[in-house]
């Protein structure tokens, strides 16, 4: 049966457009969407792609090159002094202290800088002060030993001589050489693990108990009281003895402070 109320879809449809526009719309165009394309839409396609990152990698790569060319050219001319020196014949760490008999290194004015140098100097002195010493109380426990004190004594205070000055110098006074010539930490550390027990020793050897050593192997107080009342003046070498002990023990206090404050001024 034909319908003639059904609308023909290939009929063009006329439009008014003098029409009233506030009537009902018979265009069967499909309405412009309005919803806002916002964040989550499938119409967003923005990507925001930082262009500093492959800038920031080559600037990167360049300094890291510049670096290892620096290194390089360092490491040559290291080499290159080196050969040098061997060439010429010149130790790098040649024996010149003392003058007359050299047996160490020491060159405070041309390798130590020289804001460091009063310090070293200071530190110098508290060394020479240890080996002062022992020395004095070699001779003390001689005239000791002369005056019926006994063999063994002697031998004890031969022995501190013989260890006390070069393991001093090895264990203290060559790391704080080598920790002020190359600010190392590792150096410094060393210094002042050994030289609190250099200070421990002075103050022992000062009071001089009758413990771990003999007695009257040490110039120490305890130990010139005791032979005072024997021998006079065996008891005016073991009171000089007291002194230098007494004064190598202030001395190291002072270094051991201001070295302190030097490594902390400069690690700061």
């Amino acid at each position: 049966m034909h319908r003639h109320n059904d609308p023909n879809p290939f009929d063009e449809e006329e439009v008014n457009p003098f029409a009233n526009s506030s009537g009902p719309s018979k265009s069967r165009l499909p309405p412009v969407g309005s919803d806002p394309l916002g964040f989550g839409q499938r119409h967003d396609a923005t990507v925001d792609i930082p262009l500093d990152t492959m800038n920031d990698s080559k600037k990167r790569e360049r300094d890291l090159a510049a670096w290892e060319a620096d290194l390089k050219r360092r490491e040559k001319d290291i080499k290159r002094r080196e050969e040098a020196v061997t060439r010429a014949g010149v130790p790098a760490d040649d024996k010149n202290w003392p003058p007359f008999f050299p047996i160490i290194h020491h060159d405070i004015p041309n390798e130590i800088p020289i804001h460091a140098q009063r310090l070293q100097y200071l530190a110098f002195a508290s060394w020479l002060g240890i080996v002062a010493c022992l020395v004095w109380n070699v001779v003390a426990i001689t005239v000791c030993w002369i005056r019926g004190g006994g063999v063994k004594i002697f031998f004890l205070a031969i022995i501190y001589g013989l260890l006390g000055c070069p393991l001093s110098f090895v264990l203290w006074y060559r790391p704080l050489y080598r920790a002020m010539r190359t600010d190392s930490a590792l150096k410094f550390s060393w210094f002042f693990l050994f030289y609190l027990i250099h200070i421990g020793f002075c103050i022992f050897a000062a009071i001089a108990p009758p413990i771990v050593f003999h007695g009257k192997s040490l110039t120490g107080i305890l130990a010139a009281i005791d032979v005072f009342q024997d021998h006079v003046l065996v008891g005016i070498f073991y009171l000089i003895g007291f002194g230098f002990f007494c004064l190598e023990a202030l001395l190291s206090f002072w270094v051991l402070q201001k070295v302190y404050m030097y490594f902390r001024g400069s690690k700061n």
